[in-house]
């Protein structure tokens, strides 16, 4: 089986406000073995990054402005990711970006062209609920070294989760390797405040999906669940010993 494990990098979190795809990382993944064969691109996005972008990733206006646009390397692209299970850590948010840049140029989306998606922040959930799943996360939980990620970047980080998507499915999760972290109960912090006095006015459909988009690219750019996403969908609590 041809899987690939995929990250990109972007100018913000939101595409429907024009942020754009500035780095694709790809490592190809055959019958569990590394092959080698991986794809990276830097992207001229014809735009600034976002403040809180550029603090992740630090690939500057001037580092890209020499570098191809998306839609120059997106046939060589559409040709690699070809009928391959496409495996991301937090899918929706990359999914959300590539479909986008490709219907920008009226073609089919991105996950028109694949055979399906693993996602492995919903694995990882599954396995290790009520602790941190984020990328950095799960090195240390599975003894993956990730001492030279300084910053976020999509070529690097694909490496990395399928170093950790391979122990993770192949049962080393069992062997010792969790620590217990303290799972803080939020709510409890939070000074009550009577009923009476407030006015709720519910949000409409739009202003819901917006907020979930800004959710899902926070959670991004943490590689794992960021606090509003934690306060919204608290993790299960750890079973019992």
């Amino acid at each position: 089986m041809r899987q690939i494990v995929l990250d990109t990098e972007t100018t913000g979190i939101n595409p429907k406000l024009g942020n754009r795809i500035l780095e694709i990382g790809c490592v190809e993944l055959l019958d569990r073995k590394l092959t080698g064969n991986n794809l990276h691109f830097y992207i001229n996005p014809e735009r600034e990054s976002e403040e809180g972008a550029l603090n992740v990733h630090g690939l500057t206006t001037e580092f890209l402005r020499d570098k191809p646009k998306f839609r120059e390397i997106v046939e060589q692209l559409r040709h690699y990711i070809q009928g391959a299970e496409v495996i991301i850590h937090n899918a929706p948010f990359d999914l959300g970006f590539l479909n986008h840049e490709f219907k920008l140029l009226n073609l089919p989306d991105f996950s028109d062209h694949i055979g399906g998606v693993i996602d492995t922040l919903v694995q990882a959930k599954e396995l290790h609920p009520g602790k941190r799943n984020s990328l950095d996360a799960l090195c240390d939980r599975y003894g993956i070294s990730n001492a030279h990620r300084k910053l976020h970047g999509a070529l690097l980080d694909a490496e990395l989760l399928a170093d950790v998507y391979l122990a993770m499915t192949r049962g080393q999760n069992s062997l010792g390797m969790d620590v217990e972290e303290e799972i803080v109960d939020l709510s409890a912090a939070l000074e009550p405040v009577a009923m009476a006095d407030i006015i709720f006015a519910p949000a409409s459909p739009d202003e819901l999906a917006a907020h979930a988009e800004s959710l899902a690219g926070l959670d991004k750019a943490m590689k794992g669940q960021c606090i509003w996403s934690a306060l919204e969908n608290p993790p299960a609590p750890a079973p019992a010993a």
